[in-house]
């Protein structure tokens, strides 16, 4: 099995469970903001108040929206909704666009750009093992 294969097993393993124990939870969706106009997560499922080892979310990139190098100390894996994200890990740019995966793990450094002329870009992200929605939350702000 590839690389790229395994990865995809990965994403439709952690999904089905995570939306598997969303679909059985009645939940609130939490959402974070990282500045006025700034990179919108909304949590889907948060692993750690639910009893599970993965968080997932939706984040939406405005136009324009450069993240800045960055790491995270759980694996993150990307499957791009809508629009392009230039997901650019440890320096090596990789265009993705509907349909396609960008997987980041510890100690690699990200950072997330969207174009300022194209439309927004939103992604179904997973994070594992799970706190990581929470961890960002605790640096952005909660929104409505």
């Amino acid at each position: 099995m590839t690389r790229r294969q395994s990865t995809y097993a990965v994403v439709a393993c952690l999904t089905c469970f995570g939306m598997g124990m969303f679909a059985q939870t009645a939940t609130d969706i939490v959402r974070y903001q990282s500045g006025p106009n700034g990179t919108l997560l909304e949590v889907l499922f948060d692993g750690p108040t639910m009893g599970a080892d993965v968080d997932v979310g939706l984040l939406t990139f405005p136009p324009g929206t450069n993240s800045g190098g960055h790491s995270h100390g759980v694996t993150e894996i990307f499957y791009i909704l809508e629009g392009t994200l230039e997901h650019v890990v440890n320096g090596e740019s990789h265009m993705l666009s509907e349909g396609m995966l960008g997987y980041v793990q510890p100690p690699d450094v990200v950072n997330h750009i969207v174009d300022p002329d194209g439309p927004p870009a939103k992604a179904l992200v997973i994070w594992a093992p799970g706190g990581e929605a929470a961890e960002i939350g605790s640096r952005w702000q909660r929104t409505p």
